[in-house]
Formats: structure tokens, sequence, C-alpha cells
């Protein structure tokens, strides 16, 4: 039997966490890391800037795109290009000439909506959720997107976030963030259809669970916004690891590097003072550190044909 955890349990926290910068750009909300297999190199968003960031950690290399609006998130197209939760439409956009092209866009309810957390499930079926971007009512929507179209799956969601699958594609984790609860349910891979989901896992305000990432042993890495943590939880809810961050608001979480041996964690800086942030230099920066676990392809969006 499962039992959600409550993230204010004092497990220890690993020794000698050996936490490092990667790169000098500090991003106003950093979010959505994924690790580009093909091309070797760390994809995320600055949601606010807006901004698409590329790095190869191999050579240093940072390359940034400038958006017309809101990025949320997105995702690897098995065709190589990226797929876009651009403020409010799905678009495939091309590295190599910058082009976007039209994929879905949702009826909105209201003009301030847009889109926020997504991820591929293991069969490439892009999940993602909206959200009221002033008010955070509970007006925000969770959709899927495959081969056949866009289908509204649940509504009546504050920030929709923590979207992930297990390693073996039957098991979905998502939450709520206003709900400060991690929940997870079973998932049928082959119709893309998510059973009744459980409570995994609460936090304690106003830390709150943010984006997610699992590793090939099954476990969820939990980035806990304004809790400068990182949680790692076991598939039965249980908390198996703390790992303290050096900013107190990480956003999101991906494996990458060689062997996906590297956990890269995303920060905010957003509605910082001045001084807050010269007291806190790494606010806003692309955290990375070495866990003793390892991480999974990236599943890619299959694009229609």
């Amino acid at each position: 039997m499962t039992r959600a955890a409550a993230a204010s349990e004092t497990d220890p926290a690993p020794a000698g966490v050996a936490w490092r910068r990667v790169g000098a750009q500090r991003d106003i909300l950093g979010e959505c890391p994924l690790w580009d297999e093909q091309r070797r190199c760390l994809w995320w968003v600055d949601i606010r800037a807006p901004a698409l960031n590329a790095l190869w950690p191999e050579g240093g290399a940072l390359r940034t795109w400038a958006m017309p609006e809101p990025l949320g998130s997105m995702a690897l197209a098995d065709d190589g290009r990226l797929l876009l939760a651009l403020g409010r439409r799905l678009v495939l956009w091309d590295m190599e000439d910058g082009r976007m092209h039209p994929v879905a866009e949702p009826v909105w309810p209201d003009p301030e909506h847009r889109f926020n957390d997504g991820r591929c499930d293991r069969q490439g079926r892009f999940w993602v959720g909206t959200m009221h971007n002033r008010t955070r009512a509970p007006e925000g929507r969770l959709y899927r997107l495959d081969r056949r179209g866009l289908v509204e799956m649940d509504r009546g969601l504050c920030i929709p976030n923590s979207l992930a699958f297990s390693p073996d594609g039957r098991v979905m984790y998502r939450a709520d963030s206003l709900s400060y609860r991690i929940e997870a349910g079973t998932y049928d891979p082959d119709t893309g259809t998510p059973g009744p989901m459980h409570t995994l896992a609460t936090t304690v305000p106003p830390g709150f669970p943010d984006g997610s990432a699992v590793d090939a042993a099954g476990g969820l890495w939990n980035a806990e916004f304004n809790a400068g943590r990182i949680v790692r939880y076991a598939p039965d809810g249980r908390i198996d690891r703390i790992v303290p961050v050096p900013v107190p608001r990480p956003t999101c979480c991906a494996f990458g590097g060689p062997g996906l041996a590297t956990l890269y964690v995303t920060t905010a800086s957003q509605q910082m003072s001045a001084d807050e942030l010269a007291a806190m230099p790494l606010a806003g920066a692309l955290l990375a550190f070495e866990p003793g676990e390892r991480g999974l392809p990236e599943p890619r969006f299959a694009v229609p044909s």
C-alpha cells in the first residue's frame, strides 16, 4: 500500500553535495530543462524573458533565442525540431531557420491564460497544462496532444506542474502546485489514458511542488519551490533523499550529460529586489550536481505525418 509522504519529514540530507553553476546567465523564471542526446546539449526556457536557451556542457557554448510570447514548456520532437508551448499556442520550431509551424491552439477561457508545464509520455504524446497568468485562479486545464490532435483531459487547476512518467510508462505523476501535493495514478501507455489519481506526497507551505524528473530506478525528483531543495520520492511515496539547493526557488530538474548522470536544476530570480539578488547570486542560475542515480532518455514528441 502506498502512503502520502509529507515533505517535512526529516530524512537525512546527503553529505557533501557539490553543486556547481553551469554558465553565467541569470534567468527570471528558468524552467523545463531537457537533455537532447542527439545534439548533446541541454535545452531550457526562461518563461518571463521570454527566451529559449541551449547549452553544450562539453564546450561551454550557450545560445539564446528571444521568444515573442511567454514560453511555458517544450518537448523534443522526433523530426529534430522542438515543440514549444508558446504563450497560447503550440508550435514546432526549427533551430536552423527559426521558423514556427502551428500545431494546435485550444479555446481559451480568458486572454490572461497561458501554457505552463509540459512533458511527453514514453510513446511521444505531449501533456501540457494551462494557468491564469495573474490570479492563479482554479481555471487551468490539462491537455494531451498526439497524432489525433489536442484533447482536454482535466480542468479546475491553479498551477499545473510536475508532469512525469514512470520508466515503464504505466504511472503518471502530476501536481497542482497550490494544492501542495504530488499525485500519481495508473496510466495506459497504449491509449494515453490516465486512471484515478491519488496523493503520493504533500509539501509544507510555502514550499510547493514544481517540476519533476524520473530516474532509471523509478525515483521521482521534485524541485520544491520556496523550500530550497530537491526531494527524491520512491515509487510508493516515501521520501528517499532531500538535497538542499543553494537558492530558495528551484523550479525544475532533468538528467543529462554523459550517461545521464548529472541532475540539472533551473531556478528563478523573479520578484527579487536588488538587495536580494546581490545576497543570492545563484538565484536564476542553472545548477548541476551528480546525484548517484542515472536518468532516462527524454521521449520525443511524435510529429503527425
